[in-house]
């Protein structure tokens, strides 16, 4: 289906999952009513993360190569604009409610690196916000304005006010937290991947580790459906796990062989895909496991 999807997002409101494809330059559009690929659009070199804001039907794409940040029309399918002054942009979120784009600069040459805030309605980035070393998955909370960086290599989880753009928390103790996708859902607590055997949950109240779900192995891909309180836990040993929000226990281990990497969940069909550049693939599960 492509050369090594990586990265995968999902437009609830058009049933569309947008891949990226670091070893191509492109990003698949894929149909959730009939899993086909109707699209590719060339972006830049090597893009690795991606999100969708649902309410402009806009997509946002990180290059990690070329330092910058595609900007997609949902409904032309075709790159509108290229937002520079990103260092090695690796993940990427977006906040629907003030269509505004948080993009995690890994900087793996610096002792630091950043969160570049874009604004939506100008594709402008209007703040640069100094985060840990290797920061790389970004989730939005849009209920609170609150956003979570994973520092990889400082091995924190870093808590972004949206309101005025400054660190609030530094939440350490992870062993490497991984560049997947957590999300905020019930209770705002925040599922946040590592390379390790456990996935953490952060209390959003109190900005401390609630429960450690056991996994059995370490993690590539997150992702949080929030209609069912489901989480989806990739990894490159081919396996997903599947974990109830309610409870904080695995429900299930599917495996689905390649090597997985990330994953996006969309509540409204109740489906999974999974990037799986060892198969160079995206795989769909439908119905979700509950």
């Amino acid at each position: 289906m492509g050369l090594e999807p990586i990265f995968a997002a999902v437009d609830p409101k058009t049933n569309t999952i947008y891949v990226t494809n670091d070893a191509a330059d492109t990003v698949l559009v894929i149909s959730g009513r009939t899993g086909t690929v109707t699209a590719t659009i060339p972006v830049g070199s090597v893009p690795d993360g991606v999100a969708v804001d649902p309410k402009t039907n806009t997509i946002y794409v990180a290059n990690s190569n070329s330092n910058t940040v595609s900007v997609i029309s949902g409904r032309t399918n075709a790159v509108t604009a290229t937002i520079p002054a990103v260092s090695q942009p690796a993940g990427v979120a977006v906040d629907s409610k003030t269509h505004t784009i948080y993009v995690a600069n890994a900087d793996t040459n610096k002792a630091s690196g950043t969160v570049s805030v874009i604004s939506g309605r100008t594709n402008a980035v209007t703040a640069t916000i100094p985060l840990g070393r290797v920061p790389a998955g970004v989730a939005v909370d849009p209920k609170t304005s609150t956003i979570y960086v994973t520092n990889e290599t400082s091995g924190t989880v870093s808590v972004i006010s949206g309101r005025t753009n400054t660190v609030t928390a530094t939440i350490p103790g992870f062993a490497s937290p991984l560049r997947g996708r957590g999300g905020p859902e019930d209770q705002h607590h925040l599922r946040c991947g590592r390379d390790s055997s456990t996935v953490p949950v952060i209390s959003g109240r109190t900005n401390t580790v609630v429960a450690d779900v056991s996994v059995g192995f370490g993690g590539t891909g997150i992702a949080v459906d929030p209609k069912t309180n489901t989480i989806y836990f990739t990894n490159r040993g081919a396996d997903m796990a599947v974990i109830s929000g309610r409870t904080n226990t695995v429900t299930a281990t599917i495996p689905v062989g390649g090597g997985l990497f990330g994953v996006a969940a969309n509540p409204k069909t109740n489906t999974a895909y999974v990037a799986n550049p060892g198969n160079n693939t995206v795989d769909v599960l439908a119905p979700c496991p509950k």
